[in-house]
């Protein structure tokens, strides 16, 4: 995976004064979109569609630096208006064009990213593959916005306002895996980029032929594989942790890759004010 996202970084930089199809750089690399777009951000730290906007204005600024038409110079860029640049332009340098010309800045470079891989290997991920077939989710969804880091107070406001009678109901109607009450993300940008709205879901699997209850909500799961990462620890921290290190450690030194589709985190143990918790995080994947 690491070869594939700098041989992206190596593309884009060739086709920065065009529109880039990172659908197709995905295929010719021989895996997904979706793959790479998640991959990306979670070891640049930023989206791939915001990387490449701000490399592009990085390479741009040195254009407005000279006397050409600001409407070429914008034209070059992929943009169809001087004013879609100016604004493209003003949200990574903290200027316009036009200032920058006539000042010289301020100026906001962003430089070409290289991926590179350090293995350490002085830690394990308590990791297992299953194959599970259809079954659906079902429970209370809400739209929210993503949170990289602590605690989604919108998840935590949405969970809060279920009555205790339904997390009984809910719990009751499990029987498949993944077992128990579930926290699902569904829906999520494949940018993964912070404040991205996704559909969260507190409820539980059920056999794809089990009807849905009325008043709840479903998500319908086809047939796949799927990696199951056990944590412990602090809570969310240690859950958050090992998504950032599926990307960092695990998918990287293995054959699989993500594919669309919710992600599911089981909570096995919890202390009573939830500061600590054993989990699962369930993640769909496919062979590479």
């Amino acid at each position: 995976m690491i070869a594939e996202l700098n041989r992206l970084l190596e593309a884009i930089e060739a086709e920065l004064s065009e529109d880039i199809d990172v659908g197709a750089l995905a295929g010719g690399f021989g895996t997904t979109e979706y793959h790479l777009r998640r991959m990306f951000s979670s070891l640049a730290g930023m989206p791939l569609s915001e990387y490449i906007r701000r490399r592009r204005m990085t390479v741009a600024a040195a254009d407005v630096a000279t006397d050409g038409r600001m409407l070429d110079i914008a034209v070059r860029y992929g943009y169809g208006s001087t004013e879609a640049f100016g604004r493209a332009f003003r949200a990574v340098h903290g200027a316009s064009p036009a200032e920058v010309r006539a000042d010289g800045g301020p100026l906001r470079s962003q430089p070409k990213l290289r991926f590179r891989l350090t293995v350490e290997g002085n830690s394990s991920m308590d990791t297992r593959i299953t194959h599970r077939p259809d079954f659906r989710l079902v429970g209370l969804a809400a739209r929210v916005p993503l949170i990289h880091e602590g605690v989604n107070p919108h998840i935590q406001a949405h969970v809060a306002g279920i009555p205790a009678s339904e997390h009984a109901r809910l719990k009751a109607l499990s029987n498949t895996e993944p077992a128990g009450l579930l926290q699902v993300s569904a829906d999520v940008d494949p940018d993964y980029a912070e404040g991205s709205e996704l559909t969260y879901l507190h409820g539980v699997a059920v056999d794809a032929q089990a009807a849905t209850p009325e008043g709840l909500d479903a998500i319908e799961v086809p047939a796949g594989d799927w990696v199951v990462f056990r944590t412990s620890g602090a809570y969310p921290a240690a859950l958050q942790e090992a998504y950032a290190a599926s990307a960092t450690d695990w998918f990287p030194s293995t054959p699989w890759r993500l594919r669309p589709g919710p992600s599911i985190v089981a909570v096995l143990e919890r202390a009573e004010d939830f500061s600590t918790a054993t989990t699962e995080l369930w993640m769909p994947i496919e062979r590479a």
